[in-house]
């Protein structure tokens, strides 16, 4: 079994040589047929040397050409991957490599590749950068802006250019935007589909200095454009559902100094997105899954394709070719052996080296372009013996001690960071939320805010990046609470005063009259008359009642009435309006208080009595959380207390309490919902039978009618205070 399975991989290796033979004679007479072709195509520009330097911030690339360029290049950028990409037509790769690290700043590298008549110059960015391009003689100059601002093109000595040199490019900006709030706008807000069904989401940008972010959230792409402007227009939710593109729904919102685009796509999908000139576009294209393919979506392969024929050959052969197809440097370890028989068409290199592993058992490492593939086994227990390793080493580790001086945070906060209890004691030792190592140990020194920690290097370092990023100013909010309570009162009081009265005529002696009268008595009643047969006077809430007096005689002057009204119609409305106000950083709980406490006294169970206190206060209690977007998230418990009526046990407290969580935009005013109370009442006092009347029955009846509405609305606005340190 052994010989035959040697002679036929003989046989095999055998039959690769005729191949490649027969390829070599073919590309012979290819070469031969088209050595016309050649001449021509070596008359063709071509890209001979890159170069690269830092000036301040920016990386400046100059691209060599064995002659001046004849026309701009054309060039577009893409957000996720940050790159930027310079298309050359009828220009030659001239170079002898593919490839070219340069390593400053945010650029990574530049990849040149070439189809047909056509060159592509490839910068891999760290993250999104504006550029500008500019011809100077036989170099093209680019200029990658490193403050993220609008890049200016230069020439080959690093001056600024001339605008006659500068050429068109990916960062140039468009005729000014117009403003909106003092921010630039969004032009427009566009969707089309592409001929293969993908979604293309495309955004004219005010300008190329907008700050975009793409990035995907669940199952949604998120768009955030920084302090940007949506004018009225555009702010609104698109259903593209009919275009049959993984694309359902674009919905486009302000969001305190930016504006938003959440695009909800269905299905199985993957996003990119890129920008040209000032027009941003974000495609999302559909992907079909394959219920045998490791990987969906955007976790797919995404390696160059290949196809691989081999027949029970060496699985060292197999990693040999992907390396000589990648590029890659693959070590391979001396455990790796095995034949193995392969035959795939039109694969990822990637996926094809991830089958290659699977059917031997194989795992990877990967450092920059390095791979080193050795059994799973062996790479687990190298692993674990450097970790044993490295434990060791850290028991043996000489301890240090530092100090760190705290500027913003108090030190005892770090207590449950380094495992200290409430008595002082505590370290790394046996801790198992403790930052420290087991033996470590910490001293906090409240008096000069101060941390002494002693650890190994390690540690030490650990500490020294968690200060560095715990122990900074925490922002500013400025809370502008105004309680309204409105009242609305109405009452009406209607009464009378109805009096009758009798006088007598006596006669004296020597023919003098004399006249006598005998009355009760009273008051409001006409000269002469006395006494109230009805008495159901207006009763107002408040002030005092009208009176109206009448008096009627008959003609003799011995019988009288005496009619009295009076009404009285109030109205009454009011506003109480208090406005506390207070400051408070970032999440930390805010209180303002102002009222009045009341004594009362309390028995104890000896018999004994002490006096306490109730508090009728008004109480404003928040806590603010400052949004990544610039809005404010309030915690808020308002609390409005007055001093009610005497009851036996003391004074009661008519209580208005108000809590909830609200999000407001930095600046905005936000209304709480108020508490509404109405108190309706109508009393009638009457005399029996004559107080029911028609019309004559208001002179023996009483009423009072009451309509009184109250209701309290609470009105906050935060504000983040700005300052120096906040801004710092």
């Amino acid at each position: 079994m052994i010989a035959a399975g040697k002679k036929f991989v003989n046989l095999s290796v055998g039959r690769l040589s005729a191949i490649r033979q027969k390829a070599l004679m073919l590309c012979a007479l290819l070469f031969l047929a088209g050595a016309g072709t050649a001449a021509l195509a070596a008359d063709n520009n071509a890209i001979t040397s890159i170069n690269a330097n830092q000036q301040g911030a920016n990386v400046i690339v100059r691209v060599n050409f064995k002659r001046p360029l004849t026309a701009a290049p054309t060039g577009f950028s893409i957000i996720s991957p940050a790159r930027i990409a310079l298309d050359f037509i009828g220009i030659d790769n001239a170079t002898g490599k593919t490839s070219q690290d340069i390593s400053l700043g945010d650029v990574r590298n530049v990849v040149l590749a070439q189809a047909d008549d056509r060159s592509r110059l490839v910068f891999n960015l760290k993250r999104s950068l504006s550029y500008a391009t500019a011809l100077d003689g036989n170099t093209l100059v680019v200029t990658i802006d490193g403050s993220g601002g609008l890049a200016a093109p230069v020439n080959a000595a690093g001056i600024p250019a001339s605008p006659a040199a500068a050429t068109a490019n990916a960062a140039a900006a468009p005729a000014p935007a117009p403003l909106l709030n003092g921010k630039p706008a969004l032009r427009d807000i566009d969707f089309r589909r592409g001929t293969a069904g993908e979604g293309r989401v495309v955004i004219d940008l005010p300008n190329t200095q907008v700050g975009v972010n793409v990035h995907q959230q669940g199952q949604t792409v998120v768009v955030d454009f920084l302090k940007t402007a949506l004018p009225e227009v555009l702010r609104r939710k698109l259903d593209v559902g009919d275009f049959g593109t993984p694309v359902k729904t674009i919905t486009t919102v302000t969001q305190g100094d930016n504006v938003r685009m959440i695009i909800e796509p269905k299905g199985l999908w993957e996003q990119s997105a890129y920008q040209t000139d000032s027009q941003l576009v974000i495609v999302v294209k559909p992907l079909k899954e394959d219920p045998n393919k490791l990987a969906q979506g955007t976790q797919g392969y995404r390696g160059d394709k290949l196809s691989l024929n081999f027949q029970n050959v060496e699985v060292r052969s197999v990693l040999q070719v992907i390396a000589d197809f990648t590029g890659l440097n693959i070590i391979t370890s001396d455990t790796v052996g095995g034949n193995l028989t392969l035959r795939l068409k039109d694969v990822p290199w990637d996926q094809a080296l991830d089958i290659v592993m699977q059917a031997k058992g194989l795992d990877m490492r990967k450092n920059g372009s390095v791979i080193w593939i050795a059994p799973k086994d062996e790479l687990l227990t190298k692993e674990k013996l450097e970790l044993e390793q490295r434990s060791q080493i850290a028991e043996l580790e000489p301890l240090r001690t530092e100090s760190f001086q705290l500027n913003y945070q108090k030190a005892e906060a770090f207590k449950k960071v380094f495992g200290i209890d409430d008595a002082g004691g505590g370290g790394g030792g046996g801790k198992k939320n403790s930052i420290l190592s087991s033996r470590g140990s910490a001293v906090i020194d409240p008096r000069t805010n101060q941390l002494f920690v002693t650890d190994t290097p390690t540690i030490l370092q650990n500490i020294r990046n968690l200060v560095s990023k715990v122990d900074i100013a925490s922002r500013q909010v400025l809370i502008e609470a105004r309680m309204v309570e409105a009242n609305d009162g109405f009452s009406r009081n209607l009464g009378a005063k109805l009096g009758f009265g009798f006088s007598s005529t006596n006669v004296a002696a020597g023919g003098q009259q004399a006249t006598t009268t005998t009355t009760t008595t009273g008051s409001n009643l006409a000269p002469g008359v006395t006494g109230n047969s009805v008495n159901l006077p207006a009763a107002p809430s408040t002030g005092t009642a009208g009176s109206v007096a009448l008096s009627l005689f008959n003609a003799a002057a011995s019988k009288f009435i005496s009619l009295e009204l009076s009404a009285l119609e109030a109205d009454g409305q009011g506003k109480i309006i208090s406005s506390p106000r207070v400051v408070t950083a970032d999440q930390q709980k805010a209180l303002i208080e102002q009222g009045t406490e009341i004594p009362y006294q309390n028995a104890t169970s000896s018999g004994a009595t002490s006096v306490e206190f109730k508090k009728a206060n008004l109480k404003l209690e928040v806590t603010p959380q400052i949004t990544p977007d610039g809005n404010v998230i309030l915690t808020v418990d308002v609390t409005n207390d007055s001093v009610g009526a005497v009851v036996p046990g003391g004074v009661s407290i008519n209580t208005k309490h108000v809590q909830t969580q609200v999000q407001v935009e930095n600046g905005g005013t936000v209304v709480i919902g108020g508490i509404y109370t109405q108190t309706i009442s109508n009393d009638v006092n009457k005399v029996p039978l004559l107080g029911d009347i028609p019309v004559l029955g208001y002179l023996f009846k009483q009423s009072a009618v009451t309509n009184k509405r109250t209701e309290l609305l609470i009105f906050l606005t935060p504000k983040v205070v700005v300052d120096r340190i906040a801004a710092h």
